[in-house]
């Protein structure tokens, strides 16, 4: 059986759990609490970049990404961040729905699962 690793870890989450070739992520979201979608998006995806970087793999191993917005009137405008942080026919499953988010001031969170390499 496989020994899990916890990355970033405290009393109450991991930041990223690695069991076997997956790589579980907690939710990521941006520094930046007043920025806009756009921004808070860019801020998400850049951490989801470097816990997968962190547990020896990326991106283009993506396996499910889950979005959480706080109002589905940012959709377009994460979707073309999104859209373009994707790699291009290595496009993870996603879902994507309103969600009340922990702290009001987050616009969004993101959720993956990926395989090392």
């Amino acid at each position: 059986m496989s020994d899990i690793t916890r990355i970033d870890q405290n009393a109450r989450r991991s930041r990223a759990s690695v069991f076997g070739d997956l790589v579980f992520l907690a939710g990521q979201v941006a520094d930046t609490k007043t920025a806009d979608i756009t921004q808070q998006t860019k801020e998400a995806l850049a951490k989801v970049d470097d816990m997968l970087a962190r547990a020896g793999t990326d991106k283009s191993r993506l396996l499910s990404v889950q979005v959480w917005l706080k109002t589905m009137d940012d959709f377009n405008a994460m979707n073309a961040v999104y859209d373009a942080w994707v790699v291009p026919g290595d496009t993870p499953t996603r879902a994507c729905g309103k969600v009340e988010l922990a702290d009001p001031a987050f616009l969004i969170e993101v959720i993956a699962i990926a395989a090392r390499k």
